[in-house]
């Protein structure tokens, strides 16, 4: 009998143990490539959190929002019980707000994320590693990698293209090199028509008459901020451009443009497409 308590004992604790362990990890995403990865590995509904970059695939939208980077608050993450925290080196999380999530005792878990098709490649094996996915992380490099064999580059001369970074007529930005839109129009087969300075500056009538660009790229929020292409044309400077003058103007989605994630290939197709 006393055997039979013990075994009986025994074995609901293994029960125990063994349903604990296999129980799936609860997920907040701070980066909406991150989330658009984890979605692929087929983890989906062990997102609790995500952020507001967070928006492909639609169904996200259904899950939790935990703000932008510079309005997460440790509280809000901490209320959705995660078991695992995740970022990127790209996701310019607050120093306060990670000191504050890992005093919690939370994982909260970095990983580096190069914006380069290496880079890219690498930070969806990596979560696929982490989270004991491997083998779908390799089909969805293997896609990645497929769609970027299938990009068609013009023969022709690279035009200059033009990032413009947009919220109202009040924020202005162009891209100069070493951004993630310079790392695009690269991969798109063009030639970044700013070359002398770094990351990104204010729009200058001056700056925009120098670079003379071929092609305006835009954020699809960013034009409809400017309320679409006219209301472009009326910055100074920007109808004196061939660009301008041709109003060769196009739009992606920000995320799926810059995002350097699973979708990079599709991606750059796209842009170099329109850009033709």
């Amino acid at each position: 009998m006393q055997f039979i308590k013990f075994s009986t004992l025994f074995f609901l604790c293994l029960f125990s143990f063994i349903s604990h362990a296999a129980a799936p990890l609860r997920i907040v995403s701070t980066n909406g490539t991150l989330s658009e990865i984890i979605v692929g590995l087929g983890l989906e509904k062990q997102l609790v959190g995500v952020d507001v970059t967070s928006t492909y695939p639609a169904s996200l939208s259904k899950v939790p929002k935990i703000g932008h980077n510079r309005t997460m608050s440790a509280e809000g993450i901490i209320a959705l019980n995660p078991d695992v925290i995740i970022y990127t080196d790209q996701s310019m999380m607050p120093a306060n707000l990670l000191k504050q999530l890992k005093a919690t005792g939370k994982k909260v878990i970095l990983f580096k994320h190069e914006l380069t098709k290496e880079g890219a490649i690498q930070l969806i094996k990596e979560v696929g590693q982490y989270f004991n996915a491997e083998a779908q992380a390799e089909r969805m490099t293997q896609k990645l990698q497929a769609d970027l064999a299938k990009v068609n580059k013009s023969t022709n001369t690279p035009k200059k293209i033009l990032f413009i970074y947009a919220r109202g007529t009040g924020t202005l930005m162009v891209s100069g090199t070493g951004t993630s839109m310079d790392k695009m129009i690269a991969l798109s087969g063009n030639k970044n028509a700013i070359q002398d300075f770094k990351d990104f500056k204010p729009l200058t009538s001056e700056s925009l008459l120098a670079a003379n660009p071929d092609v305006y790229v835009l954020f699809s929020s960013g034009l409809e901020s400017l309320d679409g292409v006219n209301g472009l044309l009326k910055v100074p400077g920007v109808a004196n451009t061939t660009a301008g003058r041709n109003k060769k103007v196009i739009t992606m989605d920000g995320q799926f443009l810059t995002g350097f994630g699973p979708r990079l290939g599709l991606a750059v197709q796209e842009l170099s497409q329109k850009i033709k």
